[in-house]
């Protein structure tokens, strides 16, 4: 008779947590008969003495925690890269293409002035605060970054929430206006709104925001709902839990980190602008991004701009980078990218609410702008 396969006992000490997370971790558990050990650090114990088969970690803060698992010498994955000297094998978001995501945003409505926000010094907002700052400078544009812990303002103590506000609002009030600012979570986006509405500056119309993890609750309860990326943590959660099986199973841990690029950005009205002020480009854009999903072309695009297929041409370069044609692809795609996601709909029925007149030819665009076929980019996403 044969002897039952042994359940792999995995444990979770994760210092930060994210339930998304957490799920993605479950999902993997459950389809390959893991056992999860109660996570104790949410607790702030840490136990000493458990032993089993793998650590899926968030070593953060906390010395004593990451002192436990060092301690352990058992197969490890941190989603954290705070503590990037310890021989641990990593799976992180890409913080690069977190920025680059909200820059092209912003960039392909006009914004020629930038801010990054961020309260806190962590690894995490210092790559995706210098992942922004370059891919707008890549622009020809500059970005102002205002971290509140470097500031000269900055005070720690009973008052310290009073203050970082009002040098967060007096810093807001002197920027150029319309403003592009990128925060450092949604958290601090959500704080950004707040002081815009109660110091007077409008949002999106002076100061548009966009904040990262698509994490607040209630956003559409909002005033002003608040755009997010998305980082697809479950997805983060579940690569990780597939990297400690093959640890477990003798692989060596890397010395780079694995990076998952986030899944999209939600774009809600606090950055819901178009900040060009070639009013033909302006009325362009706003036709385009209304109608993308009918079989529109360039020169439905100039009628809408009262131009000539030529004059928008060259306007379309001088205030957007790129020619008409090519922005109505990349909104197509765009858009295809989130139904890809969100939706079970057949690629007949994503190519039509896509603009697209057949299911081939929405089949080459996305090849030719992904490297995958919208199969393979479905797919993947799930996985």
């Amino acid at each position: 008779m044969a002897m039952p396969r042994k359940q792999k006992r995995i444990l979770l000490v994760l210092g930060w947590y994210d339930y998304r997370l957490h799920e993605g971790i479950a999902r993997y558990a459950v389809e390959h008969g893991w056992h999860l050990c109660p996570d104790t650090t949410k607790e702030k114990v840490i136990p000493w003495g458990w032993e089993g088969d793998g650590i899926m970690a968030w070593l953060g803060a906390g010395d004593d925690l990451a002192d436990f698992v060092v301690r352990a010498k058992l197969p490890t994955v941190d989603f954290s890269n705070r503590r990037s000297h310890l021989p641990f094998a990593r799976v992180i978001v890409d913080h690069s293409a977190v920025a680059q995501l909200v820059a092209s945003h912003y960039l392909a409505r006009g914004f020629t002035h930038f801010v990054y926000y961020s309260d806190v010094v962590n690894w995490a907002f210092e790559e995706n605060g210098r992942a922004f700052v370059q891919a707008v400078a890549a622009s020809g544009h500059a970005c102002s970054w205002l971290c509140w812990p470097r500031s000269p303002a900055f005070t720690e103590g009973r008052f310290q929430w009073r203050h970082k506000r009002r040098w967060l609002a007096n810093q807001l009030r002197h920027a150029p206006k319309p403003l592009a600012l990128f925060a450092a979570s949604d958290d601090q986006a959500l704080e950004v709104v707040e002081i815009c509405e109660s110091t007077g500056l409008s949002v999106p119309e002076q100061v548009s925001v966009i904040g990262v993890d698509n994490s607040l609750r209630a956003v559409e309860a909002m005033h002003t709902p608040i755009s997010s990326v998305d980082t697809n943590l479950e997805h983060v959660g579940y690569r990780g839990a597939a990297l400690l099986d093959e640890l477990m199973a003798g692989k060596r841990p890397s010395a780079e980190p694995v990076r998952l690029p986030p899944a999209r950005l939600i774009t809600r009205k606090s950055s819901d602008l178009i900040a060009i002020s070639h009013k033909g480009v302006a009325n362009a854009m706003r036709f385009l991004w209304d109608h993308c999903h009918e079989p529109i072309g360039v020169d439905d695009l100039a009628r809408a701009a009262a131009m000539s297929r030529r004059g928008l041409h060259q306007a379309f370069l001088e205030q957007v980078g790129r020619p008409p044609g090519h922005e109505l692809q990349r909104v197509r795609i765009e858009r295809a990218k989130r139904l890809l996601c969100e939706t079970e709909d057949k690629m007949e029925a994503v190519a039509e609410h896509c603009g697209y007149q057949s299911a081939n030819s929405f089949w080459f665009a996305f090849k030719q702008a992904t490297k995958l076929s919208p199969k393979e980019f479905r797919e993947q996403f799930k996985r």
